[in-house]
């Protein structure tokens, strides 16, 4: 079983760690062993079985309600397993994820803008790719990677010391894990300096963020993303994984938005990241079950 990162040695350790780690540790190594449909199949059958019974999933409903109220009932329930059953998946899909090859013909994988990491790779300058937590989201640093640009992901560490080992693959091709806090910041800030690129899940809340528009209403935004892009004039581009039916996926890599400078910093990080929610609101109107709902994304 794994030992507890260098890094995470300042988080306190509890009796159970060690114990949870080690269930989770062997659980990975089972699924691992399972072809790759058969794995996403698997956690996708429990999700659904066991999720929509949880006490979370009410809150799932509130916020479906609230986004869509023109959804009745059933919708919103269907919407609901759906969800559940793409999580499962995704769990299920890790252990698997990083052997998957973006650029192979592997049919199981459809790449649409793979020339904007491209130019993002060859610009000699910094970059940030930003996602939600949608479909398989583990799939955009895999997918850059594979493309020879290796992009830096923030990340919440986990509680547990010895379960850092679950995000080793966010590491593909020399890539950092930055944990969110001040001296995560301070690490994003030195990597844009060196001309790196930073990969960004800007779909949760941050209470100390700015409020933003998201589903017509108000949604407290992390405004990192628009405030390096002004500060390091770099590209930001919109990174979109979906996913087509089973253990299929379609992985789009956008071109950058525009950035706007006005001179009024506040307006321009409030426009751009108006713009980042309406293309993130736009991704999960196309595919609801595929977002993570269960966010308290918005004051209750």
């Amino acid at each position: 079983m794994p030992e507890a990162s260098p890094d995470t040695i300042d988080r306190p350790v509890q009796p159970l760690h060690r114990l949870q780690a080690a269930g989770a540790w062997v659980l990975f190594q089972l699924v691992r062993a399972l072809p790759l449909s058969w794995a996403s199949g698997l956690g996708g059958w429990l999700a659904r079985a066991v999720g929509p019974r949880l006490g979370i999933s009410k809150r799932a409903r509130h916020n479906l309600a609230n986004a869509f109220p023109e959804k009745g009932a059933d919708e919103i329930e269907a919407i609901v397993r759906g969800m559940w059953d793409n999580l499962g998946r995704t769990a299920f899909e890790y252990p698997r994820a990083p052997g998957l090859r973006f650029f192979s013909g592997d049919p199981r994988i459809e790449v649409v803008g793979a020339e904007n990491i491209d130019l993002l790779r060859d610009d000699g300058k910094p970059g940030i790719f930003f996602s939600g937590h949608i479909a398989n989201w583990e799939l955009m640093g895999l997918c850059a990677a594979d493309r020879g640009q290796p992009i830096h992901l923030v990340y919440r560490a986990p509680n547990n010391p010895f379960m850092d080992w679950l995000f080793s693959h966010r590491r593909s091709g020399g890539a950092e894990l930055i944990p969110k806090g001040s001296e995560g910041a301070k690490r994003m800030l030195t990597l844009l300096r060196q001309g790196d690129h930073l990969g960004m899940l800007v779909d949760q809340k941050m209470n100390d963020g700015i409020p933003v528009p998201f589903f017509g209403r108000e949604a407290m935004t992390a405004p990192a993303l628009a405030l390096f892009a002004l500060k390091f004039d770099c590209p930001v581009v919109p990174a979109r994984v979906e996913r087509l039916g089973g253990a299929r996926f379609r992985v789009t890599i956008y071109s950058p938005l525009e950035v706007e400078r006005t001179g009024d910093r506040k307006a321009d990080m409030l426009a751009m990241m108006t713009r980042v929610n309406e293309r993130l609101e736009e991704w999960i109107r196309e595919r609801p079950e595929q977002w993570f709902w269960l966010h308290r994304r918005w004051p209750d």
